[in-house]
Protein backbone atom coordinates (compact mmCIF):
# COMPACT_ATOMS: atom_id res chain seq x y z
CA UNK A 1 0.00 0.00 0.00
CA UNK A 2 1.27 3.69 -0.59
CA UNK A 3 2.29 5.29 2.58
CA UNK A 4 1.61 8.92 1.08
CA UNK A 5 -1.49 10.28 2.57
CA UNK A 6 -3.72 12.41 0.68
CA UNK A 7 -4.86 15.25 1.43
CA UNK A 8 -8.35 15.65 2.66
CA UNK A 9 -9.40 17.81 0.12
CA UNK A 10 -7.11 20.36 -2.69
CA UNK A 11 -7.07 23.67 -1.54
CA UNK A 12 -9.63 26.03 -3.44
CA UNK A 13 -7.34 29.21 -4.06
CA UNK A 14 -8.37 33.08 -4.76
CA UNK A 15 -9.04 32.05 -8.46
CA UNK A 16 -11.31 29.04 -8.31
CA UNK A 17 -13.22 30.51 -5.18
CA UNK A 18 -13.98 34.15 -7.30
CA UNK A 19 -14.82 31.77 -10.69
CA UNK A 20 -17.14 29.96 -9.30
CA UNK A 21 -18.77 33.45 -7.64
CA UNK A 22 -19.27 34.77 -10.51
CA UNK A 23 -20.68 32.07 -12.86
CA UNK A 24 -22.81 30.88 -9.60
CA UNK A 25 -23.79 35.19 -10.31
CA UNK A 26 -24.16 34.86 -13.76
CA UNK A 27 -26.45 31.32 -12.90
CA UNK A 28 -28.68 32.88 -10.53
CA UNK A 29 -28.78 36.40 -12.94
CA UNK A 30 -30.67 33.85 -15.24
CA UNK A 31 -33.33 32.65 -12.76
CA UNK A 32 -34.09 36.33 -12.47
CA UNK A 33 -33.97 36.83 -16.24
CA UNK A 34 -35.99 33.96 -16.61
CA UNK A 35 -38.35 34.79 -13.79
CA UNK A 36 -38.90 38.42 -15.42
CA UNK A 37 -40.07 36.99 -18.66
CA UNK A 38 -42.76 34.54 -17.40
CA UNK A 39 -43.93 37.66 -14.87
CA UNK A 40 -44.18 39.98 -18.07
CA UNK A 41 -45.18 37.66 -20.39
CA UNK A 42 -42.63 37.35 -22.60
CA UNK A 43 -43.04 33.43 -22.63
CA UNK A 44 -44.69 31.11 -24.90
CA UNK A 45 -45.74 27.25 -25.47
CA UNK A 46 -42.25 26.01 -25.98
CA UNK A 47 -39.41 24.98 -23.72
CA UNK A 48 -36.89 26.69 -26.27
CA UNK A 49 -36.76 30.43 -25.39
CA UNK A 50 -34.07 33.06 -24.75
CA UNK A 51 -34.38 33.06 -21.30
CA UNK A 52 -34.03 29.28 -20.66
CA UNK A 53 -30.86 29.47 -23.33
CA UNK A 54 -29.39 31.77 -20.91
CA UNK A 55 -29.74 30.24 -17.92
CA UNK A 56 -28.95 26.52 -19.29
CA UNK A 57 -25.81 28.38 -20.27
CA UNK A 58 -25.24 29.92 -17.28
CA UNK A 59 -25.34 26.37 -15.69
CA UNK A 60 -23.42 24.82 -17.91
CA UNK A 61 -20.34 27.51 -17.24
CA UNK A 62 -20.69 26.51 -13.29
CA UNK A 63 -20.59 22.54 -14.19
CA UNK A 64 -17.83 23.20 -16.64
CA UNK A 65 -15.72 25.26 -13.72
CA UNK A 66 -16.70 22.08 -10.71
CA UNK A 67 -16.21 19.44 -13.34
CA UNK A 68 -13.17 20.44 -14.98
CA UNK A 69 -11.85 21.05 -11.40
CA UNK A 70 -12.77 17.38 -10.66
CA UNK A 71 -10.95 15.82 -13.86
CA UNK A 72 -7.57 17.39 -12.93
CA UNK A 73 -7.17 16.74 -9.60
CA UNK A 74 -8.39 13.27 -10.38
CA UNK A 75 -5.88 12.83 -12.91
CA UNK A 76 -2.94 13.94 -10.32
CA UNK A 77 -4.18 10.86 -8.56
CA UNK A 78 -6.51 11.85 -6.09
CA UNK A 79 -9.36 9.62 -5.69
CA UNK A 80 -12.89 11.21 -6.62
CA UNK A 81 -14.19 12.08 -3.35
CA UNK A 82 -11.28 14.37 -2.85
CA UNK A 83 -10.86 16.06 -6.41
CA UNK A 84 -13.44 18.91 -4.98
CA UNK A 85 -11.94 21.73 -2.43
CA UNK A 86 -13.74 20.99 1.04
CA UNK A 87 -17.55 22.19 0.53
CA UNK A 88 -17.91 22.08 -3.16
CA UNK A 89 -18.99 18.48 -3.19
CA UNK A 90 -22.58 19.30 -2.67
CA UNK A 91 -22.51 21.73 -5.65
CA UNK A 92 -21.45 19.00 -7.74
CA UNK A 93 -25.07 16.97 -6.26
CA UNK A 94 -26.53 20.01 -7.88
CA UNK A 95 -25.16 19.97 -11.22
CA UNK A 96 -25.97 16.34 -11.43
CA UNK A 97 -29.66 17.18 -10.00
CA UNK A 98 -29.96 19.71 -12.80
CA UNK A 99 -29.49 16.35 -15.30
CA UNK A 100 -33.39 15.43 -14.76
CA UNK A 101 -34.70 18.08 -13.78
CA UNK A 102 -33.67 20.34 -16.91
CA UNK A 103 -34.96 16.88 -19.00
CA UNK A 104 -37.75 16.48 -16.50
CA UNK A 105 -39.25 19.91 -17.10
CA UNK A 106 -38.63 19.49 -21.14
CA UNK A 107 -40.71 16.46 -20.73
CA UNK A 108 -43.33 18.55 -18.39
CA UNK A 109 -44.15 21.23 -20.44
CA UNK A 110 -44.23 19.22 -23.44
CA UNK A 111 -47.26 17.33 -21.93
CA UNK A 112 -48.71 19.97 -19.57
CA UNK A 113 -47.54 23.26 -20.56
CA UNK A 114 -45.70 25.89 -19.64
CA UNK A 115 -46.61 27.43 -16.18
CA UNK A 116 -48.24 30.45 -15.80
CA UNK A 117 -47.87 32.84 -13.41
CA UNK A 118 -46.95 31.35 -9.79
CA UNK A 119 -47.80 27.96 -11.14
CA UNK A 120 -43.70 27.74 -12.28
CA UNK A 121 -42.66 27.97 -8.67
CA UNK A 122 -44.52 24.83 -7.74
CA UNK A 123 -43.90 22.65 -10.52
CA UNK A 124 -41.94 19.31 -9.53
CA UNK A 125 -39.60 19.61 -12.40
CA UNK A 126 -39.16 23.90 -10.93
CA UNK A 127 -38.56 22.28 -7.39
CA UNK A 128 -36.06 19.96 -8.26
CA UNK A 129 -34.05 22.59 -10.11
CA UNK A 130 -34.16 25.08 -7.26
CA UNK A 131 -32.77 22.67 -4.69
CA UNK A 132 -30.06 21.84 -7.29
CA UNK A 133 -29.41 25.86 -7.50
CA UNK A 134 -29.32 26.07 -4.33
CA UNK A 135 -26.82 23.51 -3.57
CA UNK A 136 -24.95 24.60 -6.56
CA UNK A 137 -24.26 28.50 -5.88
CA UNK A 138 -23.98 27.48 -1.24
CA UNK A 139 -20.14 25.93 -2.36
CA UNK A 140 -18.41 29.21 -1.41
CA UNK A 141 -20.50 29.32 1.90
CA UNK A 142 -19.90 26.22 2.69
CA UNK A 143 -16.62 26.19 1.34
CA UNK A 144 -15.82 29.38 4.11
CA UNK A 145 -17.53 27.68 7.10
CA UNK A 146 -15.16 25.12 6.78
CA UNK A 147 -11.91 27.21 7.04
CA UNK A 148 -10.18 28.29 9.77
CA UNK A 149 -12.49 31.21 11.95
CA UNK A 150 -9.77 34.37 11.15
CA UNK A 151 -10.80 37.80 11.53
CA UNK A 152 -11.06 39.04 8.51
CA UNK A 153 -12.51 42.01 6.34
CA UNK A 154 -15.14 42.77 3.87
CA UNK A 155 -12.82 42.06 0.93
CA UNK A 156 -12.06 38.33 2.17
CA UNK A 157 -15.44 37.61 3.55
CA UNK A 158 -17.36 38.66 -0.41
CA UNK A 159 -17.33 35.38 -1.74
CA UNK A 160 -19.01 34.23 1.08
CA UNK A 161 -21.13 36.65 1.33
CA UNK A 162 -22.10 36.18 -2.35
CA UNK A 163 -22.81 33.02 -1.67
CA UNK A 164 -25.20 33.85 0.47
CA UNK A 165 -26.36 36.44 -1.09
CA UNK A 166 -27.37 34.33 -3.95
CA UNK A 167 -28.83 31.21 -1.39
CA UNK A 168 -31.74 33.99 -0.37
CA UNK A 169 -32.14 35.01 -3.57
CA UNK A 170 -33.04 31.82 -4.80
CA UNK A 171 -35.34 31.00 -1.83
CA UNK A 172 -37.05 34.91 -1.87
CA UNK A 173 -37.17 33.55 -6.33
CA UNK A 174 -39.17 30.34 -5.02
CA UNK A 175 -41.01 32.94 -2.66
CA UNK A 176 -42.12 35.58 -4.70
CA UNK A 177 -45.78 35.34 -4.22
CA UNK A 178 -45.10 35.87 -1.13
CA UNK A 179 -41.96 39.02 -1.30
CA UNK A 180 -43.13 42.35 -1.09
CA UNK A 181 -40.97 43.71 -3.69
CA UNK A 182 -42.78 41.44 -6.14
CA UNK A 183 -46.14 42.24 -5.24
CA UNK A 184 -45.94 45.94 -3.36
CA UNK A 185 -48.50 44.33 -0.91
CA UNK A 186 -50.85 47.36 0.31
CA UNK A 187 -51.40 48.83 -2.84
CA UNK A 188 -54.31 49.81 -5.01
CA UNK A 189 -57.15 48.16 -2.39
CA UNK A 190 -58.84 51.40 -2.90
CA UNK A 191 -60.07 50.36 -6.07
CA UNK A 192 -61.52 46.63 -4.82
CA UNK A 193 -64.22 45.37 -3.53
CA UNK A 194 -63.83 45.49 0.49
CA UNK A 195 -63.84 41.67 1.04
CA UNK A 196 -61.18 41.23 -1.96
CA UNK A 197 -59.36 44.24 0.07
CA UNK A 198 -59.56 42.15 3.09
CA UNK A 199 -58.34 38.74 2.17
CA UNK A 200 -55.85 41.55 0.12
CA UNK A 201 -54.34 42.44 2.84
CA UNK A 202 -54.61 38.84 4.45
CA UNK A 203 -52.25 37.52 2.14
CA UNK A 204 -50.05 40.36 2.46
CA UNK A 205 -49.15 40.61 6.42
CA UNK A 206 -48.60 36.97 6.15
CA UNK A 207 -46.30 37.24 2.91
CA UNK A 208 -44.30 40.00 4.53
CA UNK A 209 -43.75 38.09 8.02
CA UNK A 210 -42.53 35.36 5.73
CA UNK A 211 -40.04 36.73 3.59
CA UNK A 212 -39.04 39.03 7.03
CA UNK A 213 -38.69 35.57 8.74
CA UNK A 214 -36.15 34.29 5.26
CA UNK A 215 -33.88 37.32 5.44
CA UNK A 216 -33.01 37.13 8.90
CA UNK A 217 -32.74 33.13 8.86
CA UNK A 218 -30.42 32.72 6.13
CA UNK A 219 -28.63 36.34 7.60
CA UNK A 220 -28.46 34.19 11.65
CA UNK A 221 -27.02 30.84 9.90
CA UNK A 222 -24.19 33.60 9.15
CA UNK A 223 -23.91 35.33 12.57
CA UNK A 224 -23.32 31.73 14.05
CA UNK A 225 -20.35 31.11 11.99
CA UNK A 226 -18.85 34.77 12.45
CA UNK A 227 -18.74 37.90 13.22
CA UNK A 228 -19.65 39.92 9.96
CA UNK A 229 -17.92 42.96 8.95
CA UNK A 230 -19.11 46.69 8.27
CA UNK A 231 -21.33 46.61 5.02
CA UNK A 232 -21.97 42.67 4.87
CA UNK A 233 -25.74 43.03 5.48
CA UNK A 234 -26.05 45.90 2.87
CA UNK A 235 -24.59 43.83 0.49
CA UNK A 236 -26.62 41.16 0.83
CA UNK A 237 -30.18 43.27 1.56
CA UNK A 238 -29.20 45.75 -1.63
CA UNK A 239 -28.50 42.66 -3.76
CA UNK A 240 -31.39 40.63 -3.11
CA UNK A 241 -33.79 43.47 -3.12
CA UNK A 242 -31.99 44.91 -6.63
CA UNK A 243 -32.74 41.33 -8.08
CA UNK A 244 -36.52 41.20 -6.72
CA UNK A 245 -37.87 44.16 -7.70
CA UNK A 246 -37.17 42.66 -11.59
CA UNK A 247 -40.39 40.30 -10.52
CA UNK A 248 -42.57 43.03 -9.98
CA UNK A 249 -45.28 43.08 -12.59
CA UNK A 250 -47.81 45.29 -12.45
CA UNK A 251 -45.95 48.68 -13.47
CA UNK A 252 -42.63 50.23 -13.31
CA UNK A 253 -39.39 49.34 -11.64
CA UNK A 254 -39.69 49.77 -7.76
CA UNK A 255 -36.81 51.54 -7.63
CA UNK A 256 -37.56 53.50 -4.33
CA UNK A 257 -38.77 50.31 -2.62
CA UNK A 258 -35.45 48.68 -3.49
CA UNK A 259 -33.73 51.70 -2.03
CA UNK A 260 -35.89 51.70 1.18
CA UNK A 261 -34.95 48.27 1.53
CA UNK A 262 -31.40 48.99 0.64
CA UNK A 263 -31.21 51.51 3.05
CA UNK A 264 -32.69 48.72 6.23
CA UNK A 265 -29.44 46.77 5.13
CA UNK A 266 -27.50 49.48 6.11
CA UNK A 267 -29.50 50.09 9.30
CA UNK A 268 -29.09 46.33 10.12
CA UNK A 269 -25.38 47.02 9.43
CA UNK A 270 -25.08 49.51 11.95
CA UNK A 271 -27.11 47.81 14.36
CA UNK A 272 -24.75 44.92 13.88
CA UNK A 273 -21.85 46.89 14.18
CA UNK A 274 -23.29 48.55 17.93
CA UNK A 275 -24.24 45.56 18.99
CA UNK A 276 -22.41 42.87 18.13
CA UNK A 277 -23.98 40.07 19.40
CA UNK A 278 -22.60 36.16 19.57
CA UNK A 279 -23.57 33.15 20.13
CA UNK A 280 -21.99 33.55 24.09
CA UNK A 281 -24.24 37.00 24.03
CA UNK A 282 -27.55 35.37 23.10
CA UNK A 283 -29.96 38.78 23.89
CA UNK A 284 -27.94 40.87 21.91
CA UNK A 285 -28.14 38.33 18.80
CA UNK A 286 -31.83 38.41 19.59
CA UNK A 287 -31.87 42.02 20.15
CA UNK A 288 -30.56 42.26 15.59
CA UNK A 289 -32.64 39.61 14.79
CA UNK A 290 -35.67 41.64 16.36
CA UNK A 291 -34.17 44.64 14.75
CA UNK A 292 -33.12 42.82 11.08
CA UNK A 293 -36.82 42.09 10.47
CA UNK A 294 -38.43 44.95 12.16
CA UNK A 295 -35.99 47.22 9.61
CA UNK A 296 -36.96 45.08 6.32
CA UNK A 297 -40.63 45.73 6.85
CA UNK A 298 -40.02 49.45 8.28
CA UNK A 299 -38.18 49.95 5.62
CA UNK A 300 -41.04 48.44 3.00
CA UNK A 301 -43.62 50.75 4.56
CA UNK A 302 -41.62 53.47 4.55
CA UNK A 303 -41.20 53.35 0.81
CA UNK A 304 -44.87 52.63 0.14
CA UNK A 305 -45.43 55.83 2.25
CA UNK A 306 -42.91 58.13 -0.26
CA UNK A 307 -44.51 56.63 -3.20
CA UNK A 308 -48.30 57.53 -2.22
CA UNK A 309 -48.61 53.34 -2.85
CA UNK A 310 -49.87 52.37 0.97
CA UNK A 311 -53.88 51.89 1.41
CA UNK A 312 -53.37 49.76 4.49
CA UNK A 313 -54.64 51.27 7.75
CA UNK A 314 -52.12 52.58 10.68
CA UNK A 315 -53.22 49.53 12.82
CA UNK A 316 -52.51 46.99 10.17
CA UNK A 317 -48.93 48.38 8.93
CA UNK A 318 -47.77 48.98 12.94
CA UNK A 319 -48.52 45.85 13.89
CA UNK A 320 -47.13 43.95 10.82
CA UNK A 321 -43.41 45.97 12.21
CA UNK A 322 -44.03 44.35 15.51
CA UNK A 323 -45.27 40.99 14.71
CA UNK A 324 -42.04 40.87 12.22
CA UNK A 325 -39.82 42.21 15.20
CA UNK A 326 -41.39 38.78 16.75
CA UNK A 327 -40.48 36.40 13.82
CA UNK A 328 -36.83 37.92 14.01
CA UNK A 329 -37.29 37.38 17.98
CA UNK A 330 -38.12 33.95 17.99
CA UNK A 331 -35.73 32.90 15.11
CA UNK A 332 -32.76 33.40 17.01
CA UNK A 333 -33.55 30.53 19.30
CA UNK A 334 -33.29 28.04 16.38
CA UNK A 335 -30.08 29.69 16.36
CA UNK A 336 -28.82 29.97 20.12
CA UNK A 337 -31.77 27.42 22.13
CA UNK A 338 -32.83 28.18 25.46
CA UNK A 339 -30.21 25.73 27.09
CA UNK A 340 -27.35 27.40 25.11
CA UNK A 341 -28.30 30.66 26.63
CA UNK A 342 -28.47 29.10 30.17
CA UNK A 343 -24.86 27.20 29.44
CA UNK A 344 -23.48 30.47 28.49
CA UNK A 345 -24.52 32.12 31.47
CA UNK A 346 -23.17 30.06 33.74
CA UNK A 347 -19.53 30.70 32.35
CA UNK A 348 -19.56 34.64 32.70
CA UNK A 349 -15.63 34.64 32.96
CA UNK A 350 -14.36 32.54 29.99
CA UNK A 351 -11.93 34.77 28.46
CA UNK A 352 -13.25 36.21 25.09
CA UNK A 353 -10.31 34.10 23.05
CA UNK A 354 -10.91 30.86 24.55
CA UNK A 355 -15.17 31.45 24.13
CA UNK A 356 -14.47 32.60 20.47
CA UNK A 357 -12.64 29.24 19.96
CA UNK A 358 -15.17 27.33 21.73
CA UNK A 359 -17.54 28.82 18.85
CA UNK A 360 -15.98 28.16 16.13
CA UNK A 361 -15.30 24.56 17.02
CA UNK A 362 -18.83 24.13 17.74
CA UNK A 363 -19.68 25.76 14.81
CA UNK A 364 -17.47 23.65 12.14
CA UNK A 365 -19.15 20.99 14.01
CA UNK A 366 -22.83 21.99 12.71
CA UNK A 367 -22.27 22.23 9.46
CA UNK A 368 -24.28 19.62 7.92
CA UNK A 369 -21.78 17.06 5.74
CA UNK A 370 -21.18 16.80 2.09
Amino acid sequence: MNSRAFPRRPAGGTLFTWTISIVSGLFVGGFYLDGWAHTHGRVDETFFTPWHAVLYSAYLLVASVLVITAIRNRAKGLPWQHTLPDGYWPSMIGILLWIPGGLGDLVWHQIFGIEVSGEALLSPTHLLLAFGAWLIVSGPFRAAWRAPNRDQGLASHLPMLLSLTYMLSVLTFFTQTAHPLANLWGHGLASVPPALASTLTEQGVLGILLSAGVIVGIVLVALHRWELPPGALTIVFTLNAVAMGFLYDQGDYPGVHVAALAGAGLGADLLLAWLRPSTRRPFRLRLLALGISSLFTAGYFLAAMLTGSLDWSVHVWTGTIILSGVVGWLSSYLVVPPLAEQAADEEPNVPRRVAGEKERRYAVMSVPGD
